[in-house]
């Protein structure tokens, strides 16, 4: 199974009522902290993978009592190990990736910095997520970056799915051709490079 993504800049109050007028479904808002680790015994960013501790807050959860009344609170933090192998497609995001939780940041932080690993740098983002049929569309607010949409799905079919990525992102009112290639982390790098 692959990640089809394509990712642009985009002005999400744009995008918002775009996806409104062709039905998408609005899922969830999330705040993510990314950690991204170097490895010790090959250079990621040569390779073009990466592996990071994902910290998920669920920003728009609300608890309710038995009488229906919303109390104050938000669902639980959940943390995410994610390894995210090179491109495979010369015209998306595409690669393999593998994702799993886990209860304890910390520990699982302790278990990579033991093995040699080390942290690179943090990506943070603000995350709405819209379901449209087998596509999910996320409007990032990246610290430092600025606003983004990402247009993804999980297939074995490459070519038909990036298609038909690309005919969504049409639909939204952008061009597939400014897609950007390159990850939040290595725009960051490439920003903090030229500073």
């Amino acid at each position: 199974m692959y990640e089809v993504e394509v990712k642009l800049a985009a002005d999400h109050d744009a995008i918002r009522a775009r996806l409104s007028e062709i039905g998408a479904e609005s899922l969830e808002t999330v705040t993510q902290h990314d950690t991204y680790y170097d490895a010790p015994h090959r250079e990621f960013a040569e390779t073009d993978e990466a592996l990071r501790i994902r910290r998920v807050a669920h920003t728009d959860a609300a608890e309710h009592d038995d009488t229906g009344a919303v109390e104050d609170g938000h669902a639980s933090p959940e943390t995410l190990v994610t390894y995210k192998g090179p491109l495979v497609d010369a015209d998306s995001k595409t690669r393999r990736e593998h994702e799993t939780g886990v209860d304890d940041d910390e520990t699982m932080d302790a278990i990579l910095r033991a093995v040699g690993f080390e942290p690179a740098a943090v990506v943070e983002k603000r995350r709405e997520r819209f379901r449209l049929d087998e596509y999910t569309v996320t409007l990032d607010a990246v610290t430092d970056l600025g606003e983004y949409v990402e247009v993804e799905t999980e297939s074995t079919d490459i070519d038909g799915a990036r298609e038909g990525a690309f005919e969504l992102v049409r639909d939204l009112g952008l061009d597939p051709t400014d897609q950007i290639r390159t990850s939040y982390l290595g725009l960051l790098l490439g920003r903090a490079a030229d500073e």
